[in-house]
């Protein structure tokens, strides 16, 4: 497999060997990525687990503070040590949910995609649906974003139908209509012609 553009892969959630062994069964080898400096792993999670108040020299700051530069500073810091193309932050709702109300989190995340447009890189950032179906609500993070694409589980029938959709894609035409999609061994494979309404 070629690989011409290097990435940074954030996770909040997941360890890192769990997302290798993962991705080994799509037949992408991100441990050889890593080892050819196409791939830089960070495996963010520990910043949810910081004190309340980090003292940084003589100053105290705050945890969430502390987290989301420290976090943004990572980012940077690998992009720029393999000249990054891509960046995947999986999932935001995890560093968003630290902040408490609306105001909070959105200004966390304006941060965030801020830092990451800042790069020049594509990012993508996963989020988890607070409530799926069609009759959902549109969360902050989808009016901030370039391009929304829901991945969802449906019931049609008495079946449950996996459900991909694009929602938003600035400066480009698109097909908004719920499409089947189905997971191989080899991605994601969508059914642009079968409608599922």
């Amino acid at each position: 497999m070629d690989y011409e553009e290097s990435g940074v892969y954030v996770s909040l959630d997941e360890n890192k060997q769990h997302v290798f062994e993962e991705m080994l069964d799509f037949g992408w080898d991100f441990a050889d990525l890593e080892s050819n400096k196409k791939l830089i792993f960070l495996e963010a999670s520990p910043i949810r687990y910081l004190p309340a108040e980090i003292k940084v020299g003589k100053l105290t700051v705050g945890r969430k503070e502390f987290s989301m530069a420290t976090l943004i500073e990572m980012i940077k810091t690998s992009v720029r040590e393999i000249g990054a193309k891509r960046i995947v932050v999986d999932p935001v709702t995890t560093l968003v949910f630290q902040y408490e109300g609306l105001a909070a989190q959105r200004n966390a995340l304006v941060e965030l995609m801020e830092a990451l447009a800042d790069t020049g890189a594509t990012c993508l950032i996963t989020t988890e649906l607070r409530r799926p179906g069609f009759e959902r609500s549109i969360d902050y993070e989808e009016y901030l974003a370039h391009g929304v694409i829901l991945l969802q589980q449906l019931q049609v029938g008495k079946s449950l139908l996996r459900v991909i959709q694009i929602e938003k894609m600035r400066k480009t035409a698109l097909d908004n209509q719920p499409r089947p999609y189905r997971i191989t061994d080899s991605g994601i494979e969508v059914f642009p012609r079968e409608s599922v309404l």
